[in-house]
């Protein structure tokens, strides 16, 4: 596999479109980075990490959904960043997802985050996707 981040955001994507509430995804440590964002900016529901037969383990991460019309938390995940084509910022010129309704989940040296935290951090890195 060449891009494990995409295949993360399309298990996501998945499960979405078909109303799962469970979703079981190959672990590494980029992408539980990624699910506790998720979880901290209120997206899922909860997250377990699992040990088990492949050395990394798995990630169970339980999908959030509104009680009454059944609509789910995550409207969009886009992949910005690619092997092919890695897409850099700087804190100066840091994405706004949605007129900052949204989040943008960078790579940078002091580790993953938000858009909002790299510029209060004033640290730029690598956009990995959009979230909304």
């Amino acid at each position: 596999m060449t891009d494990p981040i995409a295949d993360y955001l399309t298990r996501l994507r998945n499960a979405i479109k078909a109303q799962h509430r469970v979703v079981e995804i190959p672990a590494s440590n980029l992408k539980k980075e990624i699910t506790k964002i998720l979880f901290e900016q209120g997206y899922i529901l909860n997250y377990k990490f699992i040990e088990g037969e492949n050395p990394a383990g798995t990630i169970k991460i339980a999908l959030k959904y509104d009680p009454v019309n059944k609509v789910n938390a995550i409207k969009n995940l886009k992949r910005v960043s690619r092997p092919g084509l890695r897409q850099y910022t700087g804190y100066k010129d840091m994405p706004r997802v949605l007129n900052g309704l949204g989040i943008a989940i960078l790579s940078t040296s002091k580790g993953v985050m938000t858009n909002k935290k790299a510029s209060e951090e004033k640290v730029g890195g690598e956009v990995l996707c959009y979230v909304y």
